[in-house]
């Protein structure tokens, strides 16, 4: 009698460096349930630590999921996500720390499969990074770029720097604070986020700023638009 091999005996595990396909990412991956985060970028097997510190991500993490999600509950029609898995394309598959998208029904450009999925580019991607040397600031940033993200947020924890990046004629470009040191989104009319406030972890100013953003004549007029497809 020939005994069959478990699944995960005959299916290669990921490796750091592994250069592979999207289909062969992907049948590695879910053959290693306990493997927390995986990513493939231009190509290349990103495995993530299972262990996060608390200062350096877990709780700006955190802070950053509260500011979209307070967004989102006053905007019908967007969507936000904790690390979902996303198919940019063939060759790159991340799990995003974050992302905000317009509801595919309203006109977004991302789309959910079959599986549940996120497939094509969400408008708005945040990632919280250590410092300048991440991937988040160099081939994931290529990624996003070429796949057209509209918005790019990385937040450099321990250099105390938060970079949003919008896309303008297929090149990222750094968003500019206003004269009262708040970043204003390109895309979502009201997503505003006053700088030294969260850096400085106060979420109580951040959440006031927000606020102010969700009561302007441009949050109201995008809701307008998006109320119909909520």
């Amino acid at each position: 009698m020939v005994k069959t091999l478990p699944q995960h005996w005959t299916i290669p595990l990921l490796e750091n460096g592994d250069k592979l396909s999207l289909y062969e990412f992907e049948r590695r991956y879910n053959a290693m349930p306990n493997l927390k985060k995986a990513e493939l970028i231009e190509g290349i097997v990103y495995i993530m630590p299972a262990a996060l510190r608390f200062r350096s991500h877990g709780q700006p993490h955190g802070w950053i999921v509260g500011w979209l999600f307070t967004y989102e509950a006053a905007t019908p029609g967007v969507a936000s996500a904790v690390e979902p898995t996303v198919r940019l394309d063939l060759d790159n598959e991340p799990q995003p720390d974050a992302v905000l998208l317009i509801n595919p029904e309203a006109g977004g450009q991302a789309r959910l499969s079959d599986d549940d999925y996120i497939e094509g580019a969400p408008e708005l991607i945040v990632e919280i990074a250590a410092s300048s040397v991440a991937i988040d600031l160099h081939a994931k940033k290529q990624a996003y770029r070429r796949n057209g993200v509209k918005e790019y947020i990385v937040w450099q924890v321990l250099d105390q720097k938060l970079t949003w990046f919008y896309l303008e004629q297929g090149e990222y470009v750094e968003l500019a604070t206003d004269s009262n040191g708040i970043l204003r989104s390109q895309i979502f009319p009201g997503l505003w986020l006053g700088v030294a406030e969260l850096l400085a972890g106060n979420m109580q100013s951040v959440l006031t700023v927000l606020q102010t953003g969700l009561q302007s004549p441009e949050h109201a007029g995008f809701v307008q638009r998006l109320e119909p497809f909520a």
